[in-house]
């Protein structure tokens, strides 16, 4: 079971961060975030 957490995990994690990333740099500077905090605010959401 936990390959399967893993994977789950891995999923979000890429998932997140192909959603930040579709954001432009003024959306994300909205939500606090710059690009380069992207990787570290989708590993927090895992």
């Amino acid at each position: 079971m936990n390959i399967i957490r893993n994977y789950r995990n891995w999923r979000r994690y890429r998932q997140t961060v192909n959603e930040l990333s579709r954001l432009s740099n003024r959306e994300l500077n909205d939500l606090g975030i710059s690009r380069g905090d992207i990787p570290f605010v989708a590993r927090k959401s895992v």
